[in-house]
């Protein structure tokens, strides 16, 4: 998540710095978390979660306390 920090609108990448995709799983697992929220759909590439961090997620990324989307 912390990569998000340093992208355009705080979008999350798709694939870590060795060119391998990040696990589905662990982008939907940032979503019900609150940390990353669907950004839009890439109709090239249907199957591809494109996120951006919330601002939970920013604040887990920069090393804060960890809240949900209520700030618990």
């Amino acid at each position: 998540m912390a990569r998000g920090l340093d992208q355009p609108g705080g979008k999350l990448p798709l694939f870590d710095a060795d060119g391998q995709a990040y696990a589905p799983a662990l982008i939907r697992a940032c979503i019900r978390k609150g940390w990353a929220t669907p950004w839009f759909a890439n109709p090239m590439k249907p199957d591809w979660l494109v996120c951006r961090l919330t601002e939970a997620g920013r604040a887990v990324a920069r090393g804060g306390p960890e809240k949900g989307p209520a700030g618990r």
